[in-house]
């Protein structure tokens, strides 16, 4: 019954998604312990990614599934880079490469290499969950604490002209780049 309350209050907090078609996902950070899977839901509370933990027993790899379109997803580690950087393939595909600013002052700055499109820009607090993807100075995904009640949790919204899955996957990353050997 708890559950369900910190439920409604987030996704009151978050608006329940509105008029302007973004998507929104709620995430614990905590997010895989090993040999676990880890579900991240919907605003609505229903199941729509599961992150394999059993990937993490042998390198810092994580697979990711959508449960909808069975879209796959593979979070990995790029060791041979002179800065962070890590890759999201997606069915087999390199999707996006992160790579953290060689130079960041107080805040975490990164950028998203799409193949055929343009770069987004991350920038925020990426430890304290609150960063946007932008392009082109367009905002096309936000990662925010502020959306929940519950402690240790935080949201991802997505616009309706990104990859969903792209979005939580490179969070994913990000949270992996920034809290190493979690």
């Amino acid at each position: 019954m708890r559950r369900r309350a910190n439920r409604r209050a987030g996704r009151k907090a978050q608006g329940g998604g509105g008029p302007n078609g973004w998507q929104r996902y709620q995430m614990t950070q905590k997010l895989v312990a090993i040999g676990d899977d880890y579900y991240v839901e919907d605003e609505s509370g229903e199941r729509a990614f599961v992150v394999d933990g059993k990937a993490l027993r042998l390198r810092d790899t994580l697979k990711m599934r959508d449960l909808r379109t069975d879209d796959k997803y593979r979070i990995q580690e790029r060791i041979v880079r002179v800065r962070n950087t890590m890759t999201v393939s997606k069915n087999g595909k390199r999707a996006t490469t992160v790579k953290k600013a060689i130079i960041t002052p107080i805040r975490g700055r990164f950028t998203v290499q799409i193949p055929g499109n343009p770069d987004l820009r991350v920038q925020g607090n990426i430890l304290d969950h609150e960063y946007r993807f932008t392009r082109g100075g367009d905002r096309v995904a936000e990662v925010s604490k502020r959306w929940f009640r519950v402690r240790d949790t935080y949201g991802i919204g997505v616009a309706p002209e990104m990859d969903a899955g792209l979005a939580v996957a490179t969070s994913v990353a990000l949270d992996m780049m920034t809290r190493p050997g979690r």
